[in-house]
This record gives structure tokens, C-alpha cells and sequence, in this order.
């Protein structure tokens, strides 16, 4: 059996509905942000918290839990910054509490949810895994101290990890049963969506001179399934006898602008986007695009579905869940 936590968030549940296709599932979600009903009916579901060691260690002695897949952290940069009390009690105390925990009951084996906020704003065309690491806001450092304490566990104990650090999650399932929903939304493509079907006055372009083609930033867009793809790819390497620990990014190798995402979304819908063209934000960089070259060498994984694939499928969620 797998446990995933925070298997009902967007990530994570649709984690969860390729990974019930050829394993026991369970999935622990405390519900803050994420929704039951974005869970498979084919997964054990236990509303938990990561942080309760008490409740954690009756579900380790009653599951034959063979490994973690670990999605349950807070991720808004904004808010960590504001609130960076939360990001680290959350994202790295609660965790902390699960490695414990896993560590008890000699689950050795986990897949962790990290983030390309690791890198900071490095100025290169391509980030790989061997660029410096560092992280500008309270999110992208709780993700990086995770990585640092599996390190730590790998050497101490009985435990190997995948790190799978990725850029912009994006699309919906192709069943349109589950898709993106977060509140508040704070991701380009639900909400230019948005603003197309009639829920958003406009969309603000932070921006309009950055040393761009069009002027706008840059970044890496990925399908929600291919990343879940990656993470099983992920699972069953390390649940092989001769896994050892690592970290990967993933991400598509290509960069998009904020423009082309409102006017692939305006080709795919037929819909005419309403613009506000404002100031930059603070710490936003021109480009930010992943290199997947190691993942792709190592397990022969690479993004399958492209820009216009990702909208179609969040529009064709929107509209049949939303809308």
C-alpha cells in the first residue's frame, strides 16, 4: 500500500488516479485546501494531519504502508512571506513529524513534492539540477530544509527519497472529473480562464518590458498528469532493490510568456481576454525554465502534452465543473 499525502489537493489527486491503477492506495488529507471529492473512489480515505504523531503512528501499525508520497505542504509564495510562521510549521515541522514517523515503523522509501522556488531567480536559460540553490521566499526555503533533513535520513537510516522539484503544474484530467480549484487562485491559466468565461473583470500582466521576446515573463508550463506520470516513474524506481536517492526537475525544456498564454487560451476557448497591462512585481524574474534532461536520461520520462493540450483540458474542466 502507498500512502499519499495530501492526496486530495490538485496535484495529488491526480497523483492518486493513475497510481490506483496498479496500487493499493491510501491518502491522508487534512482538507484545508484540498477536496474529498476530488478523490478517487478506489483509494482509502483518512482525513489526517501530518502533524498529529499520535494519529500518524496508529495509521503506520494498521496499513501495510510500503512507501510515502508526500504533496500535503502550503504553497503560496505571497502568503509565506507574510506568513512564514505557518509555511515552516507546516511544511517542515509537519514533515518532520511524518519522516519520524516513517522512520519508527521502518517505511523507508519516500517521493517528495518539492519546487523549482528552490533555485531562487537564477539569471540562466535553462535551470538544472546542478544550479546553486537559493530560494528567495519563505515556500522556497521550507521546501529546500526538506531536502536537506532526507539527505540527512538517507545517511543516518534505512531511507532513500526522489526530490522532484517542478515549475508551473497546469491542466486537468482528460476525464474533466477532477481539475485545478484553488482559493484563493493565484495560477495564469485558471485565471485568464476565468476572466474568458465571464467570473474575472480582467487579467493584470505584471510587466509589459522585460527583456523578452514580447516583453512579458517567461515560464515552464506542465500537465498535471504528465507530472504525475513522472512520480510513479519515481516510485517504482525506488522501490527496486538497487534505488538510491535523488533529486529531479520536471518541467516541459520550454518556456512560455504570460501573452502566449492569453492568446493560446483565447485560440482555444474563441473567447477575447480582457487586459490590464500594470506594474512589475517585486523579485519576479524574466525567464524561468526547467531543464528535464537528467529525469528523461535516468527513467526516460519526458512531458507528453503541450501548451494547448494543457488549456484545452482546464477548459474543458472548467466548463463542465465550474462553469
Amino acid at each position: 500500500m502507498i500512502l499519499v499525502a495530501g492526496g486530495a489537493g490538485y496535484i495529488g489527486s491526480h497523483l492518486v488516479k493513475e497510481l490506483v491503477e496498479k496500487e493499493e492506495v491510501l491518502v491522508l488529507d487534512n482538507l484545508s485546501t484540498g477536496h474529498l471529492e476530488s478523490v478517487d473512489e478506489r483509494a482509502t480515505f483518512i482525513q489526517a494531519d501530518i502533524g498529529d504523531f499520535n494519529h500518524l503512528d496508529t495509521i503506520f501499525s494498521e496499513y501495510p504502508i510500503r512507501a510515502v508520497m508526500h504533496f500535503a505542504a502550503s504553497s503560496l509564495v505571497g502568503e509565506s512571506v507574510i506568513d512564514p510562521k505557518k509555511y515552516y510549521a507546516n511544511n517542515v515541522g509537519a514533515t518532520l513529524n511524518l519522516l519520524n514517523v516513517m522512520v519508527k515503523h521502518r517505511v523507508g522509501r519516500m517521493i517528495f513534492s518539492s519546487t523549482a522556488a528552490t533555485y531562487g531567480t537564477p539569471n540562466i536559460e535553462y535551470i538544472d539540477e546542478s544550479v546553486p540553490l537559493n530560494p528567495i521566499n519563505p515556500y522556497g526555503k521550507s521546501k529546500r530544509m526538506i531536502e536537506e533533513i532526507l539527505e540527512d535520513y538517507a545517511k543516518a537510516y534505512d531511507f532513500r527519497f526522489v526530490s522532484l522539484r517542478y515549475f508551473n503544474a497546469a491542466g486537468a484530467h482528460e476525464s474533466s472529473v477532477i481539475g485545478e480549484s484553488h482559493e484563493p487562485e493565484t495560477h495564469l491559466i485558471p485565471i485568464v480562464l476565468e476572466q474568458l468565461a465571464g467570473f474575472r473583470e480582467k487579467v493584470s500582466i505584471f510587466g509589459t518590458n522585460y527583456d523578452t521576446p514580447d516583453g512579458t515573463c517567461i515560464r515552464d508550463y506542465i500537465h498535471v498528469t504528465d507530472l504525475a506520470n513522472a512520480h510513479i516513474l519515481a516510485l517504482d524506481n525506488l522501490l527496486s532493490s538497487d534505488s538510491k536517492s535523488a533529486i529531479f526537475n520536471l518541467g516541459n525544456g520550454q518556456g512560455y510568456s504570460v501573452r502566449e498564454i492569453i492568446e493560446t487560451c483565447e485560440k482555444v476557448t474563441g473567447l477575447q481576454c480582457i487586459v490590464e497591462n500594470c506594474e512589475k512585481r517585486p523579485g519576479d524574474p524574466a525567464r524561468l525554465v526547467a531543464s528535464a534532461r537528467k529525469i528523461e536520461q535516468v527513467f526516460g520520462w519526458k512531458a507528453e502534452h503541450n501548451l494547448e493540450e494543457i488549456i484545452e483540458s482546464a477548459w474543458n474542466w472548467h466548463r463542465e465543473k465550474r462553469f
